[in-house]
C-alpha cells in the first residue's frame, strides 16, 4: 500500500507561482513512478506531469510544458510540482498518483491516488 498526501495549493493571481508537494509513504513507495493530474470543475481529469522512480525520466502535458516542473526527493519521500506563470485555466484540483511502472499520461497505470489539493488562479 502507498499513501499520498498533497499540499501547497491555494489562491493566486495569474502569473504567480506555486509549488505543490506530495508526500508518499509505504514500504516500497520510493520504487513507484509518480504523476500529477488535475481536474477542473465540470471537466474530466487530465494528465499534468510524470516522473520515473529514478527522477531522470519526466513527461509533461503540452499545456504546461515550459511552465511546470516535476521533481522528486526520495530521501524525503516527496514529489514536487513547481508551477510558474500560472493561468486561470490552470485552476483545478491537483492529484498526486503512484504507479508500479512508469505510466506517463495513462491514468489507468496509477494504482494509488491522493485526496487532491485545490489550485485557484484568478485573472
Amino acid at each position: 500500500q502507498v499513501q499520498l498526501v498533497e499540499s501547497g495549493g491555494g489562491l493566486v493571481q495569474a502569473g504567480d507561482s506555486l509549488r505543490l508537494s506530495c508526500v508518499y509513504s509505504g514500504r516500497t513507495a520510493a520504487s513507484y513512478a509518480m504523476g500529477w493530474f488535475r481536474q477542473a470543475a465540470g471537466k474530466e481529469r487530465e494528465f499534468v506531469a510524470a516522473i520515473a522512480r529514478g527522477g531522470v525520466i519526466t513527461s509533461y502535458a503540452d499545456s504546461v510544458k515550459g511552465r511546470f516542473t516535476i521533481s522528486r526527493d526520495n530521501a524525503k519521500n516527496t514529489v514536487y510540482l513547481q508551477m510558474n506563470s500560472l493561468k486561470p485555466e490552470d485552476t483545478a484540483v491537483y492529484y498526486c498518483a503512484a504507479a508500479l511502472a512508469y505510466g506517463g499520461s495513462v491514468s489507468g497505470a496509477y494504482a494509488y491516488w491522493g485526496q487532491g489539493t485545490q489550485v485557484t488562479v484568478s485573472s
